[in-house]
């Protein structure tokens, strides 16, 4: 009997591992292999060349700017989409009032997350597209027109907030932060509903506020959800391509501008494989990102690691 049930689960497994295989591991293996060469992309000869793209990466300072901005990217994103979705679910779930003294969400909830959720249901190129229109430098950009109506940008000098090495980054931190916050709402307010409502109400009586309710209930019993978003936000910084490359895409080849100040490891990587055609180079900055995601969510998962509440 237990010989005819590994045959049956072997025989649902073979498909899927085989795939798994061939797509995904067999590309990792292929990329790492072709790291040690000096393969230019457009041809079949190579030769192996050891290390050398590697020690040629740490001092490339390019690169190492790439990687300090994903470390940027690696903290503030997480934290500030984190926060802005935990206090909008509390809000829609918990944060109202009942006639009878009883917890609920705030008026219009239901709303309020449809409204939240849609740019989740928008894919990274409109995303870009559309900030692209809310920071455009001509003075007919949303933001420059809202600061020109207010007074605090002048109308003949309107800002280039793309093209500012002090602000693009940031400026691609909102467009992300944006993005990405209504679907991390639905996720915290779906793990809310498992909260029964006795313990917020019994909260209430004992005088607790939406502070101490918050801290002291939702996000305890809501931390493994939050750990889970942690690590998906963490992999989102950690690549970041599509949006700088679409954003910045008019301060050189696959974005970056201006002076490589938005410049991330992928776009990097991109512009040295089809560009420089340097692809053996490409792949040594390909497992570099394979291996600091790697770390990053091993690191991370460790450091929010807690007793789970139970309840």
């Amino acid at each position: 009997m237990h010989k005819g049930q590994y045959r049956f689960v072997a025989g649902f497994l073979l498909a899927p591992v085989s795939l798994y295989l061939i797509f995904v591991i067999w590309p990792y293996i292929q990329t790492i292999g072709y790291s040690l060469t000096d393969w230019k992309g457009q041809s079949q000869t190579f030769k192996f060349i050891g290390l050398d793209n590697y020690k040629a990466l740490f001092q490339d300072d390019v690169f190492m700017q790439a990687i300090w901005h994903n470390i940027l990217f690696l903290i503030f994103i997480p934290v500030i989409t984190i926060l802005l979705a935990l206090f909008f679910a509390f809000m829609l779930n918990a944060g109202g009032r009942s006639r009878a003294g009883g917890v609920r969400g705030v008026a219009g909830s239901q709303v309020y997350k449809i409204v939240y959720f849609f740019p989740q249901v928008l894919s990274l190129a409109i995303v870009a597209v559309l900030f692209n229109a809310v920071y455009r430098s001509d003075g007919g950009g949303l933001l420059n027109g809202f600061l020109i109506k207010l007074g605090l940008v002048d109308a003949e000098n309107p800002m280039e907030w793309l093209n500012e090495p002090n602000l693009v980054l940031w400026m691609l931190v909102i467009a992300v932060v944006w993005h990405g916050v209504g679907f991390y709402l639905v996720l915290f307010s779906a793990a809310m509903q498992s909260i029964p409502r006795d313990i917020y109400e019994a909260a209430l009586i004992d005088g607790a506020g939406r502070n101490q309710s918050f801290f002291r209930i939702t996000l305890p019993l809501l931390w493994d959800t939050v750990q889970t978003a942690w690590v998906y936000l963490g992999i989102v910084a950690m690549d970041m391509f599509v949006l700088v490359s679409s954003m910045t895409q008019n301060m050189g080849a696959y974005g970056g501008g201006p002076d490589h100040h938005s410049d991330v490891m992928s776009t990097v990587m991109m512009r040295n494989f089809q560009y420089f055609g340097k692809s053996g180079y490409a792949c040594a900055m390909g497992v570099v990102m394979l291996l600091l995601t790697l770390v990053l969510s091993v690191v991370m998962l460790r450091a929010t690691r807690r007793d789970r509440v139970e309840f």
